[in-house]
């Protein structure tokens, strides 16, 4: 079924009900390049504050809520911190939509710390912060949900209001439960960042204060918690809440640099000012659930009394639970799940490590709406990346299980008991032995309902008497050429297809109708496996023009093709060891050009649930149920071609910008040049 609004397509969320902003730790100085701290990057926070407002301006929203650390300077620097906060309501007074506000360490003091020399929350701070910013705590009410501003930074401190915060936060919690309304909490500091049972450290709530809060949640239900203070995205699940913690506007935290298997590029200070890290949050709320939007800011900043320009008509980007389609995703090569351990950095934390995990490349694939995840067995067996797969798959993610040889009994345990996780199963031997392993499976993947694909191992006789050259490296998965395999697999019983491989040099476009014909005479489906790479292992390949135009092929050949599955061989650049290649994302988890083609195909081809090819393999173009027509071209390449114009509009794939337009482009081969690279397509 085809529908109008991309927003009808988020079935399990049910109807769309409203949208609200988040943003965090501003760190409005108090001039507009007067700061108190050492950083250059500082400086800039309120022309950076300023772009957001006006970015904010434009969007239809229903409030923005900011989650703290309004200013730089703190308390106890007082008229320091009141001109702060006057270039701070300078600045929202032309924020077009409601405002709420809680205080952050900046804005109040620190929770009750005795290792750090910042001054601690106290009832004077507070009272600054009431009068130049209103009640620290508070809640409303909004279509059937209930927003708690909460002040985090009083939670075990002591004072007479954190007793009374408590009760207040008790009785309003257990009053929203009892009325039905669902429940959106929002704090400065994480309450935790990696588990609940963590150490204390500077980034989180400590006991009795965390268990306090979490047990609220838990008892109410509540849908979703949100906090800054970190400066970097975390996403956690706590039983049924969704908890994430969000990047800042203005800066990152330097010293979680350390996330990263790269050294900081120069000029960042040391990761400071690692821009594709600044943003926010827009979050949309349904009936039955909500999503979260980050918004990229790359450091953007906007002069006092100008405008920014007003961007063109955007595409807007799908989540994946809004996304109907699940046949693309990637190979997670690079350990996504692992937990790291950052140094103590001798400002915030000195006296011991804290175990954090990298959720950027977690970010970005929910940022590009992808929902298909090709993972090894590894993140089946290891306790703590089976339990995060868990929560992945609340956000919309969809897993496709990889492995080789005969599955032990530990695995095939795991893989029982991760019935409605994982849904797809690949396994690759040599052909002599895949009947025998289809054997060892099958009691596991009838009983779990598990797609079984399998996967030919090159063997050094298969290459060699191909006429390839033996490299000492792994190569598998079938040939549209391995006929004679094929259909002794196909005889096999419970084998829902084949895993094929793609070459760099072969188009992913192209290999999937011919890889379709040779599956559908045996009533077989297909997993296509697209390489980033060209040459030998030695090589590197880092064009990234390249890499957007085979992930657009990938891309379109998933949506077109009902019964193929299509994986990209890596989601982050490959930089070292053999076969380096660039990705979607670089080693610090910021966009390539290939990031925005898939955003904004996955976007467009969102917009219809069905999609079929409508053109040669050499020509790109695909037609749903309602006769939309969807056409590749090069921007600003628009020819009329029929006697009547059709309405629609051609997207540009890198910036997502939309422009209405008669007539429709002609349909270039794939195999000349598409770049700069758009699609066209007709309006409903």
């Amino acid at each position: 079924m085809c529908h109008g609004r991309v927003l009808e397509l988020s079935k399990n969320l049910g109807a769309f009900q409203f949208s609200y902003a988040v943003v965090t730790d501003t760190h409005v100085n108090f001039g507009e390049t007067k700061c108190n701290s050492e950083f250059e990057i500082n400086q800039l926070a309120n022309g950076r504050f300023r772009y957001v407002v006006q970015d904010l301006n434009r969007l239809d929203l229903d409030f923005v809520i900011h989650l703290g650390d309004l200013v730089h300077p703190e308390p106890g620097l007082p008229d320091l911190y009141e001109r702060a906060a006057e270039c701070f309501r300078q600045q929202v007074a032309q924020l077009r939509h409601p405002l709420h506000l809680l205080p952050g360490n900046h804005d109040v003091g620190n929770k009750p710390i005795v290792w750090g020399p910042g001054a601690v929350a106290c009832d004077d701070y507070i009272a600054l912060w009431n009068e130049h910013f209103g009640p620290n705590y508070h809640a409303f009410d909004l279509y059937g949900c209930r927003f708690f501003m909460i002040d985090s930074l009083i939670i075990n401190s002591g004072l007479a209001v954190e007793a009374t915060q408590k009760s207040w936060l008790e009785a309003d919690m257990a009053q929203a439960s009892a009325a039905g309304l669902s429940i959106f909490m929002h704090t400065h500091y994480p309450i935790f960042l990696t588990a609940p049972d963590e150490d204390e450290h500077f980034d989180n709530l400590a006991e009795p204060g965390r268990s306090w809060l979490l047990g609220l949640m838990e008892r109410y239900g509540a849908e979703a918690q949100f906090s800054g203070h970190v400066h970097n995205f975390w996403y956690n699940r706590f039983g049924a809440t969704n908890c994430y913690t969000l990047p800042s506007t203005a800066f990152v935290r330097q010293d979680y640099a350390e996330m990263y298997r790269a050294t900081p590029q120069p000029g960042t200070e040391g990761g400071r000012s690692d821009l594709g890290k600044l943003g926010y949050f827009i979050v949309q709320v349904y009936a039955h659930g909500h999503v979260c939007q980050w918004v990229r800011t790359f450091g953007a900043v906007a002069a006092p009394n100008r405008l920014k320009a007003q961007p063109e008509n955007q595409l807007t980007a799908l989540h994946p639970l809004q996304n109907p389609h699940s046949r693309f995703g990637f190979d997670m090569r690079q350990n996504w799940l692992e937990v790291v351990e950052i140094p103590p950095s001798g400002s915030l934390d000195e006296f011991d490590r804290k175990r954090m995990r990298n959720d950027y490349v977690l970010m970005a694939l929910v940022e590009a709406g992808v929902r298909r995840l090709r993972i090894p067995a590894t993140d089946l067996l290891v306790p703590e990346h089976r339990s995060r797969l868990e929560d992945c798959a609340a956000l919309g993610f969809q897993f496709t299980l990889f492995s080789f040889g005969y599955p032990n009994q530990r695995l095939l345990e795991a893989v029982r008991d991760a019935e409605g996780l994982i849904d797809t199963w690949e396994i690759c031997h040599v052909i002599e032995e895949l009947p025998n392993v289809v054997e060892a499976v099958r009691p596991v993947v009838t009983s779990s309902g598990i797609a079984l694909y399998l996967s030919l191992i090159r063997t050094r006789e298969d290459q060699e008497s191909t006429g390839g050259q033996y490299h000492h490296m792994i190569v598998h998965g079938f040939s549209p050429t391995d006929t004679t395999q094929i259909s002794q697999i196909a005889q096999l019983p419970n084998v829902v297809g084949l895993v094929f491989r793609t070459e760099g040099g072969r188009s992913p476009w192209q290999q999937a109708h011919s890889v379709l014909g040779i599956c559908l005479s045996y009533r077989l489906k297909a997993s296509l496996h697209i390489r980033l790479t060209k040459g030998s292992p030695g090589s590197q390949q880092t064009d990234d023009k390249w890499v957007a135009g085979r992930l657009a092929e990938a891309v379109a050949a998933a949506v077109a093709f009902e019964d193929i599955h299509v994986f990209v061989d890596t989601f982050a650049d490959v930089d070292r060891g053999y076969y380096r290649r660039h990705g979607v994302v670089d080693r610090f988890y910021n966009p390539r050009l290939g990031f925005a083609v898939v955003r904004h195909l996955i976007a467009a081809f969102g917009q219809c649930s069905d999609w079929v090819p409508d053109s040669t393999p050499s020509r790109m173009a695909l037609i749903s149920s309602t006769n939309r027509r969807a056409i590749f071209a090069k921007t600003g390449a628009l020819t009329r071609t029929r006697t009547l114009p059709i309405a629609g509009s051609m997207i540009d794939l890198l910036s997502g910008a939309q422009l209405a337009c008669l007539g429709e482009p002609q349909q270039e081969d794939i195999l000349t040049s598409l770049w700069p690279p758009s699609l066209w397509i007709s309006d409903a």
